[in-house]
């Protein structure tokens, strides 16, 4: 992209595609003027720097989670203007509710926020994601087995979103006889959407699967509050805030959607670009091939210089300053993970892709502090049980010339949307290698 700086400020980063595909140049120029830029279309604060990031994600005192994935373009009912020189936290509160996605866990603020989210956290012990990880192993090789002898296939519909959705079923404990139910629900909803629940170009805003997952888990929660078994769903029903006060079903079943909605989407967008990688990189596919140690390197240098999530809402709750920059109350700030990710002040040579990064770990792709992703122990698991497997039954992958055109002039699209960043699709071939099947 050879944009001018006039360029750069004549596009609205919200409202146009000028920057869906490659958005890095535009956030490397907002960096270059200063790491808190305030952008003429929408006012909105952009926050490219990684210190300033990590700032913000971390003082919910000063910065509210209120419309954390929409920003203003939803609607903003909480009445803003005339508020700037106060601290409008009881505001919030006040109109809090009429928010959009106020019932999930990404838009609440403490107390409420650190409340559901120990309850989260409850649902995910360490035996729990062992039993899950052994459960990936297996599943990896029977979704592998169901394309492997064509020697291509689309990526992300044979392998990364059916995986995805079956693997956070079985750490949830949807049962057996309805996976198949879920699986194709939520692939539906996914095709259909573009992937694109939240923070599309268009303006658009649902709550996409969640409705579907509501019903799903609150019926699960109140049968086995009637009918105790020995199972994950029992576990879950058990479940209690801190201090032993007994959510509500629909309370555990948000806690639960959310988690199966982050495991899923966040997978399936790394698996994507870890895939797209060691297809365009040969020399870093046969290092990972060779020394197996260096993928889990490999997986976060992938999340660092592209990862699921493109950015993030704050809305300042009181008067305040940050890089430098003085933020008005009720000001909105776009705090982009990808930007901060390539801040050339804390990684060298960010725009590059450097398998033996050493801080690579660093990065804020999933966030930071008591916001950041749920999902993200799943999505780091699944992609190394990925790549293992796949390296184990093949000899070569590659990007497909037909569907993506040759080494030197790709075609990739990319979700049309300010959150998320990841492909739409991806075609690979590979050459099978049966004999380390099992």
């Amino acid at each position: 992209m050879n944009d001018t700086p006039n360029a750069f400020e004549e596009h609205d980063f919200f409202r146009s595609d000028r920057f869906v595909n490659d958005p890095y140049p535009y956030f490397d120029y907002l960096r270059d003027q200063s790491p808190v830029v305030r952008e003429p279309h929408q006012g909105v604060f952009m926050v490219t720097g990684y210190d300033e990031a990590l700032e913000v994600y971390n003082d919910p005192a000063r910065f509210s989670s209120c419309m954390s994935t929409t920003g203003p373009f939803a609607g903003c009912p909480i009445p803003l203007k005339g508020h700037e020189n106060e601290d409008i936290s009881e505001l919030i509160e006040e109109y809090r509710d009429q928010t959009p996605f106020s019932d999930q866990l990404p838009t609440m603020d403490p107390p409420e926020h650190t409340a559901h989210r120990a309850l989260l956290m409850s649902l995910i012990t360490p035996k729990r994601l062992k039993e899950n990880e052994d459960f990936m192993w297996k599943l990896a090789d029977e979704q592998i087995d169901t394309f492997l002898s064509r020697g291509e296939c689309e990526f992300m519909d044979a392998f990364a979103q059916p995986f995805a959705v079956l693997v956070v079923s079985d750490l949830l404990g949807v049962p057996p006889e309805d996976r198949v139910e879920f699986r194709k629900h939520l692939i539906r909803v996914e095709q259909e959407s573009g992937g694109a629940v939240v923070g599309g170009t268009d303006g658009e805003v649902t709550h996409g699967p969640l409705v579907f997952l509501y019903e799903k888990f609150s019926a699960y929660i109140e049968d086995r509050r009637r009918n105790p078994r020995e199972d994950v769903l029992t576990g879950l029903a058990k479940a209690t805030f801190p201090g032993g006060a007994v959510p509500e079903p629909m309370d555990v079943a948000r806690i639960a959607a959310n988690l199966f909605s982050a495991g899923q989407e966040t997978t399936v967008r790394l698996l994507s670009y870890a895939f797209k990688v060691i297809g365009e990189r040969p020399d870093i596919q046969q290092r990972l091939r060779e020394d197996r140690s260096l993928i889990p390197n490999f997986v976060e240098e992938c999340l660092r210089i592209e990862g699921p999530v493109k950015g993030d809402f704050r809305l300042a709750k009181k008067p305040t300053s940050l890089g430098g920059i003085d933020i008005p109350a009720g000001s909105f700030l776009y705090v982009s993970n990808s930007a901060a990710n390539r801040d050339s002040r804390k990684f060298e040579n960010p725009g590059e892709f450097e398998l033996d990064r050493k801080n690579a770990r660093l990065h804020v792709a999933f966030g930071a502090g008591r916001h950041a992703c749920p999902g993200a122990p799943l999505a780091r698991a699944e992609t190394v049980v990925a790549l293992n497997r796949m390296f184990d039954r093949t000899s070569d992958i590659r990007i497909s010339e037909k569907v993506h055109g040759p080494a030197d002039a790709r075609r990739y699209s990319y979700l049309p949307t300010f959150i998320l960043r990841g492909l739409t699709h991806i075609a690979i071939e590979l050459d099978p290698v049966e004999a380390g099947a099992k």
